[in-house]
């Protein structure tokens, strides 16, 4: 499914982003991942925190290309992820691996599962990767998003 497609179904609305926006999403997705390496928190604020910064990159990915997520839709977090493999280029096994996750904050978050500690490593490599790849897709694709 395309973007184009997602957009006619309402699972995505068009956004116009600038420089500065992307900017700042990307600072946060760095300050987010920092945020997950400190060991005094607890695992689930830190596997939020790591869960968060991969979240960022693909609404980076996704406002790179002049989308965003309908966020009054369910599932904006899925959708978002969905679409790594068109937005950033992300292969569709990474994508598996990123929702794995997302199951996990979602059991986190409203049933009370417990986050090991394991778990918090393979989302904070899956957040810096990403965040790397974010970084690399943007200066390689959109390196007008990054300057001003």
């Amino acid at each position: 499914m395309t973007l184009e497609n997602l957009f006619a179904i309402h699972k995505l609305q068009r956004f116009d982003s600038h420089p500065a926006a992307i900017q700042r999403l990307l600072a946060a997705a760095e300050r987010n991942l920092l945020d997950a390496g400190i060991v005094e928190l607890s695992t689930e604020n830190r596997f939020d925190a790591a869960y968060k910064c991969i979240m960022q990159c693909a609404m980076i990915g996704l406002w790179a290309h002049g989308y965003r997520t309908a966020t009054h839709q369910p599932g904006h977090h899925q959708t978002a992820l969905q679409v790594l493999p068109k937005t950033l280029g992300i292969s569709q096994e990474r994508v598996v691996v990123l929702d794995a996750l997302r199951k996990k904050r979602n059991l986190s978050d409203y049933e009370g599962d417990v986050i090991s500690d394991s778990m918090v490593e393979t989302c904070c490599q899956q957040a810096a990767i990403l965040l790397h790849e974010t970084r690399e897709w943007l200066q390689q694709y959109r390196p007008e998003l990054l300057q001003g």
